[in-house]
């Protein structure tokens, strides 16, 4: 694989199949995105082996250890040797936990909900959700 000594953190995130391409990569950087201890980095900073990043794509929040250098894009099985995802099991879970929300459907041809329906639906939302924040 083509190994770099200086390498810039959008392209980085690009070759490492982060994001799909290095625009998106690099306009993530500047909405403020992708952090560095905390900070704020810019797509033209350098990244050095060790570093970690988090990095906040849609919803997901992941937190990336940098172990080797990639500069051109290549297969996410190759990909995977040149960084370590150390994002807690907690924030990987709840990310998860969304897509298994329930569904709630009406019967067809029952109609147009009552207000006492209507209660009834909002109370069972709203339980679902607040014993998941408390967990």
């Amino acid at each position: 694989m083509a190994e770099k000594e200086k390498l810039r953190i959008d392209k980085y995130l690009w070759a490492i199949r982060v994001f799909k391409t290095r625009t998106l990569a690099s306009d993530a950087c500047k909405a403020g995105r992708i952090k560095l201890d905390g900070k704020n980095i810019k797509p033209s900073y350098e990244v050095k082996i060790g570093d970690v990043y988090q990095v906040a794509k849609g919803i997901e929040r992941k937190v990336v250890k940098v172990t080797g250098l990639l500069e051109n894009r290549v297969d996410a099985k190759t990909a995977v040797n040149f960084y370590e995802d150390i994002t807690p099991v907690e924030q990987t879970q709840a990310f998860k936990s969304m897509f298994h929300a329930p569904i709630l459907k009406r019967d067809r041809g029952t109609g147009r909900p009552t207000k006492a329906d209507r209660r009834e639906i909002d109370d069972l939302k709203d339980n679902f959700f607040e014993e998941k924040e408390e967990e």
